[in-house]
């Protein structure tokens, strides 16, 4: 199963995908389906989260690099293989090499979480950090293979890792027989392309939705010309899905078999993540959390039962900690707001006192008494709070405005 050209024009089929299945036994978990009372409640019709958070490694991404890996010939396994990545397939490479013996080598960006790194060294890889983003820690990656002879693993764009995420279809499958719509994250297109080769062949009346962050779109450009279209410098908080062009093996799948591949923003992500980690009691990273942010976005326009793939749940704490303050924003549960005092014993006191009978929680307080816009006698005060919701954060500016503070920010 090494790659060639004969291999970039093979589709993936329904064997392909049942056959990868056999080869992740007792390697990949089957993960659990869980059902979301929220979710349901909002979508009108049984909502299932399909928890692949939970699968070794963290994601999802473990099922294609298993296999990928697992039918290489004698003398490329003596090579060794090489891949590049920020994470989740950083980490799906590392184990599923050291499972079958294989020599892995694995090029990380610089700036790559320090969670991620270790987690990837401790699955057996050897870790090399190059550039600052994907694309030039790629090209490094790419010269290896030249140079060494090793195999270069790619994240989605190959058959054998489309049939290995294909899994997750089938797994979905058997666990919600009624499935009507399957809602997954799309970043370079692999794992949707696997679900749609599986579930349609299967289950063609399931309807199978794509989601993608707006500041990282290349699928809808792409389908609407009929050819991978690349996005320059793509944005957005959820690195899983952050690819600039879709592959072109998975293009084609998802152009014939996914229906529809939307977008969300990163206030939508946010509060997906958030909703995820309250609600549902996971852990799911920003790409992951794609899937529940177009259902919450437009929660009229899908039919259950619906299963809502959570594809990972590899997230560094420090962003984690960034996009929940983001999500309680977006959510009106968090406010910041700067406003000037006069500058005297007490005031600050008397401050923190309206805010109290406001019913508002404060998280933080900066406190500038030096700058040269302020007046001899004036402060300036930085607030961050935790309130209700929309209408809470109302009231409470209009507390501080009637005890006569000037609420600049």
């Amino acid at each position: 199963m090494s790659y060639s050209t004969a291999d970039a024009l093979r589709t993936v089929t329904l064997d392909d995908v049942r056959g990868a299945r056999k080869m992740l036994s007792g390697v990949a978990r089957t993960t659990a389906l869980e059902g979301s009372r929220h979710l349901s409640g909002a979508v009108a019709a049984p909502v299932h989260l399909k928890c692949e958070n939970l699968q070794r490694t963290g994601s999802f991404k473990l099922r294609g690099a298993y296999v990928r890996i697992a039918g290489l010939l004698p003398e490329e396994r003596a090579a060794g293989v090489v891949a590049a990545s920020a994470g989740n397939h950083a980490q799906g490479v590392a184990l599923a090499s050291s499972l079958l013996g294989v020599r892995s080598t694995v090029f990380m960006p610089k700036g790559a979480p320090l969670p991620k790194i270790s987690a990837t060294r401790e699955y057996g890889a050897e870790v090399r950090l190059h550039g600052q983003v994907v694309d030039e820690t790629l090209a490094a990656a790419t010269e290896y293979a030249h140079e060494t002879g090793a195999v270069f693993i790619h994240p989605f764009d190959h058959p054998d890792v489309i049939a290995g995420q294909g899994t997750v279809g089938l797994e979905i499958l058997e666990q919600c027989p009624q499935v009507r719509t399957i809602v997954v994250g799309v970043g370079g297109g692999g794992l949707a392309a696997g679900i749609a080769v599986a579930v349609k062949a299967l289950r063609p009346d399931v309807r199978i939705v794509g989601v993608q962050a707006a500041g990282a779109a290349a699928y809808p450009p792409s389908l609407a010309a009929g050819r991978p279209v690349s996005v320059r410098n793509p944005v957005t908080m959820a690195d899983g899905i952050k690819v600039g062009r879709p592959g072109d093996v998975p293009f084609g799948i998802v152009d014939e078999l996914v229906d529809e591949v939307r977008t969300v923003t990163e206030d939508e992500l946010s509060a997906a993540l958030l909703l995820c980690l309250e609600r549902a009691k996971l852990v799911v990273e920003p790409a992951g959390a794609s899937p529940v942010a177009a259902l919450l976005s437009r929660p009229d326009t899908f039919e259950g039962p619906v299963v809502a793939v959570l594809s990972g749940g590899n997230v560094d704490p420090v962003l984690m900690e960034r996009v929940l303050r983001h999500g309680m924003a977006a959510q009106g549960r968090y406010l910041a707001v700067r406003l000037r005092l006069t500058d005297r014993p007490g005031a600050l006191a008397s401050l923190l006192g309206t805010l109290s009978a406001a019913d508002a929680n404060v998280l933080d307080v900066s406190h500038v008494r030096t700058d040269p816009r302020l007046g001899l006698t004036e402060a300036e005060v930085e607030l961050h709070l935790e309130t209700k919701g929309p209408a809470h954060c109302t009231e409470v500016g209009q507390a501080l405005r009637e005890a006569g503070y000037t609420v600049i920010g």
